[in-house]
């Protein structure tokens, strides 16, 4: 990198003071804070504290200060150093807990998780997870995700960017400053670092207004939070409190960061300005801590048990959350009593001072500028059982996918063969979700990209199935996931029928008018308003779809105002929706009885079929209802036949699905039938 010493004398006078390398305690005692106050939010009020913004303006705080120093010091800053000197700190320990807590995964996750915790094994080891997350967080099959024990590595991930391009940023701001504007480095750094600041806090307030759920995980609407840290290394020097407001600003500086937890909703609001909140606080802490005050609060964070604490807060992080998971998972609850809470901070504690000074540290005492083959020969190795674990964890879930697959027979899961016909379902079977792992219990749809609009794309797609060359019947399957989960039913009939199948779905939407208080966002709306038009260019005999939403009381007005546009024009069949379950059924009965991952009746859907008691429904309409193959009068079920009803909380599973092909023949043949009248 750009050497920093064929520079004129006065360009040290006009530059902006070098920023002081040195330890600072108060820094150690916040992450030692923000450490403690994640695990606490997380295991006792289920909330996000504001934590890992402490760590990323501490991040960008730390690392300009540490690139300048290299620069002024040694001229240059060495990238070879840099990376092995960021991979004895970071990969040691995480790599550890990666390894530690895959091996027991496999033990207490269930299986129908295990696709989602592989794939977030390999992003978390190589520092993209974050982007994995954005991406399910707007994937609104991925939505219902249980969160894995590698959830808590997206922050990682970010910070393991920003790490990667910093010395980036550090030398463009050295080009620009040397060969462009001829102007002194650090205050060319902080420009650079203020326009940073500028575009990504715009995008930020603009991407989490429109798209919070990405946004939250997106490194580009983070990336003003490390810019202001590094903003705050150069400016530092220069900012001296009176002792007195410096006293009241350290204080309420951790008050604020202890609180933003409790004040915002961090998890639904977060980035954006909102961040400013608890990062206001570390700057607070910084800036009050220059000066000092013999009552200030960088005594208490400078005290030995935070320094102690700081040091192993890295650790700690890392291990609290897969501890809590395995915890929910392997009691079947999402909730820790006070004394389990402890228990788990113990356990972090005493995990992460021996993971810390048994792996990390004699890793760390390598000196990368002395023995740079050794490290990296080091680095590299302990990355082998990464991929040992990432491929044949990943084969041997195949396997066991593929025996529990092949177990699979009508006599012994007749799935809705027991309410329609009343055989019996035999006594000690396991309950099946074929295939067994949730990701992969989708519609054959889903497997064809251009064949259904995903949650934010716009536009319409369609594909047709089933009987396509000289079908007797043409039938639309249009919707979201609700009508199309449906369509294992309907390919099973497609023969029977001699009928063609054409799939319109969009993804997070229902075939409606109305945008149910805002739960269908734009992209849904405009959909609503494009299928009409393929529709009614080339109608189909009969338009399936959802004629209700789960408990609601009467038939929506928006789907009346859809079906209305196709009267005298194509038939319309519309199925009663089914229930929305309390949890995730196959994760639900991996620890619990069919019985307790049921739901009461009244819970689930209205006695009365909403159509009964709606006015103004179209001639065109034909309504079908398949309840009882959800629900008795006492309850709503989570298994029927040995068949898992649902793949998630509300997605009716491939399996049961087709299982109901018969149920749902004799309505379906009757309205198309009468198309023949």
């Amino acid at each position: 990198m750009g050497r920093s010493n064929n520079h004129a004398p006065n360009d040290y006078q006009n530059d902006l003071r070098v920023p002081e390398k040195r330890f600072r305690p108060e820094i150690e005692g916040v992450r030692a804070v923000a450490a403690m106050l994640v695990a606490i939010y997380h295991i006792w009020i289920g909330s996000v504290s504001g934590g890992v913004d402490v760590f990323f303006i501490v991040s960008g705080y730390l690392i300009t200060t540490s690139l300048l120093s290299r620069l002024m010091k040694h001229g240059q800053i060495n990238l070879v150093e840099y990376f092995l000197g960021l991979g004895r700190r970071l990969f040691p320990v995480a790599y550890l807990v990666i390894i530690s807590v895959s091996l027991l995964s496999i033990i207490i996750m269930p299986l129908s998780q295990w696709e989602q915790i592989i794939a977030e094994v390999f992003s978390s080891a190589f520092y993209y997870q974050n982007w994995q997350l954005a991406t399910n967080a707007v994937d609104y099959l991925s939505q219902n995700n249980n969160a894995s024990p590698f959830q808590h590595f997206w922050a990682l991930s970010v910070q393991g960017q920003f790490y990667l391009t910093w010395p980036l940023v550090i030398f463009v701001s050295y080009i620009l400053a040397r060969k462009v504007l001829k102007t002194p480095v650090r205050k060319t750094l902080l420009g650079v670092l203020a326009a940073i600041f500028v575009v990504s806090m715009s995008y930020s307030v603009y991407i989490t207004s429109v798209n919070q759920p990405w946004a939250y995980f997106d490194t580009f609407a983070r990336a003003w939070e490390f810019s202001l840290g590094g903003m705050l290394a150069l400016l530092l020097p220069y900012v001296r409190l009176p002792e007195k407001l410096g006293l009241v600003l350290g204080w309420l500086g951790l008050m604020i960061i202890c609180l933003t937890g409790i004040v915002l909703p961090v998890s639904s609001v977060f980035p954006g300005y909102a961040a400013l909140l608890p990062i206001s606080g570390v700057m607070m802490v910084i800036l009050a801590a220059e000066k000092g005050h013999g009552f200030g609060v960088e005594k208490f964070l400078g005290s030995k048990a935070l320094l102690y604490f700081g040091s192993i807060s890295y650790g700690f992080y890392l291990w609290h959350w897969p501890l809590l998971i395995f915890y929910y998972n392997y009691f079947g609850t999402d909730t820790v009593p006070f004394l389990w809470g402890l228990a788990i901070i113990a356990t972090t504690f005493v995990l992460s001072i021996v993971s810390v000074k048994f792996v990390e540290t004699p890793i760390r005492n390598i000196d990368a500028r002395k023995k740079k083959p050794k490290l990296a020969m080091i680095l590299a190795a302990i990355m082998v059982p990464i991929f040992v674990v990432y491929f044949s964890w990943g084969a041997y879930a195949e396997q066991e996918q593929a025996e529990r697959s092949a177990e699979y027979n009508v006599e012994e899961y007749p799935g809705a063969k027991v309410i329609e016909e009343g055989v019996e379902a035999p006594d000690g079977v396991e309950p099946i979700l074929n295939p067994p792992d949730a990701e992969s219990n989708l519609p054959d749809f889903y497997s064809d990209n251009d064949c259904y609009t995903s949650l934010d794309e716009w536009g319409v797609s369609h594909c047709s199935y089933g009987q396509t060359e000289n079908p007797d019947y043409t039938v639309a399957v249009v919707g979201g996931s609700h009508t199309g989960h449906w369509f294992p039913a309907l390919k099973k009939l497609s023969d029977e029928l001699n009928m063609q199948i054409d799939v319109y779905n969009k993804d997070g939407c229902r075939f409606t008018t109305g945008d149910f208080g805002g739960a269908m966002n734009e992209s849904c709306l405009d959909w609503n308003e494009k299928v009409i038009e393929p529709l009614m260019e080339d109608p189909p005999d009969m338009i399936f779809g959802t004629a209700t939403v789960n408990s609601m009381t009467e038939v929506p007005e928006g789907y009346i105002e859809q079906w209305e546009k196709f009267e005298g024009v194509t038939e319309v069949f519309a199925i009663r929706d089914n229930p929305r379950m309390n949890t995730r059924i196959p994760e639900c009965l991996e620890t619990k009885s069919e019985e307790e991952c049921s739901i009461p009746r009244e819970e689930g859907l209205p006695e009365t079929p909403p159509w009964e008691v709606t006015e103004g429904i179209p001639d065109n309409v034909t309504f079908a209802d398949l309840t009882e193959y959800f629900c008795d009068d006492e309850e709503c079920f989570s298994v029927v036949g040995n068949v898992m009803v649902y793949r998630d909380v509300h997605h009716i599973s491939n399996l049961y699905s087709e299982t109901l092909a018969s149920p749902l023949k004799e309505p379906l043949e009757q309205a198309l039938n009468n198309l023949e009248e």
